[in-house]
């Protein structure tokens, strides 16, 4: 199993509610229920920005045509063969740490 790495310092995490892009723009994060979710930032439907959307009913909402993934699943209600990967992750030591996917052998 892969380390976690440290993405960032808990102040620069979003609000309750709100999402932001993280790590180069790969991560999109999420404050949902007092908990950080740690999802793709990238829609597989057509590549818009997750961490530029909403959250609704603890799903992020793609800014470009509407489509919601579950934070904890990845998957979408309009697709599914489509999902974003979901993230290990945890809040430390005033940070927030990512633990990257297995490479494939």
């Amino acid at each position: 199993m892969r380390e976690m790495i440290r993405v960032c310092d808990e102040r620069d995490l979003p609000r309750e509610g709100n999402v932001c892009e993280m790590a180069e723009g790969n991560l999109c994060v999420a404050r949902i229920g007092g908990r950080i979710a740690v999802i793709g930032n990238h829609c597989p439907h057509s590549g818009g920005p997750l961490g530029q959307g909403m959250v609704e009913a603890g799903k992020v909402i793609c800014p470009l045509h509407g489509w919601a993934f579950d934070v904890g699943t990845g998957a979408t209600e309009e697709d599914d063969e489509l999902h974003v990967p979901v993230f290990e992750s945890e809040v430390r030591d005033g940070a927030l740490f990512v633990r990257p996917p297995e490479r494939p052998s």
